[in-house]
């Protein structure tokens, strides 16, 4: 792993999959969570299908050495929201401003795509992307249900 302090944000395609899918199962583990490639995984399988074609984003850190280190994506959910999803950072890139970075840059695409509302379900364990989310003014809300491994909910209304 190449750690870099500025690895380059860009769009991420179905070649990127096998990577994409490392990193995000490898940080779920830290967490002692279960990757769940048949259901709650399953849009790793055709990033392209699950979020450009339906009008969202799937980006990616990368370091100069084409490892994959950050993630993130928003999946449309109707015309208005959202859902902020596979948010994860490498473990060594923590801490250093990234994990904002890439937040603020899904909200700012989300406002820029014509969204009002961003919604992500998380699991209790990851504590500091709860905190990172609540500091942006993202509050809880119960949905209609949960994915398997996520225990609450958290919404945000942009602000045009």
């Amino acid at each position: 792993m190449t750690e870099l302090a500025s690895p380059l944000l860009r769009r991420a395609t179905n070649q990127d999959r096998e990577k994409i899918s490392a990193l995000v199962f490898e940080v779920l583990r830290e967490y002692g969570l279960s990757p769940d490639p048949c259901r709650t995984d399953a849009d790793l399988a055709d990033i392209e299908r699950h979020y450009h074609s339906r009008g969202g984003i799937f980006d990616v850190l990368e370091t100069t050495d084409g490892a994959v280190v950050g993630s993130v994506g928003l999946y449309p959910i109707d015309r208005s929201t959202c859902e902020l999803r596979k948010m994860y950072l490498h473990s060594s890139l923590r801490g250093n401003g990234l994990g904002r970075g890439l937040l603020e840059h899904a909200l700012k695409r989300a406002k820029e795509l014509g969204f009002s509302r961003v919604t992500l379900e998380t699991a209790s364990v990851l504590k500091e992307a709860i905190a990172l989310y609540q500091s942006y003014g993202f509050r809880p809300f119960a949905p209609d249900h949960l994915a398997g491994r996520c225990d609450q909910a958290l919404y945000l209304d942009l602000v045009p």
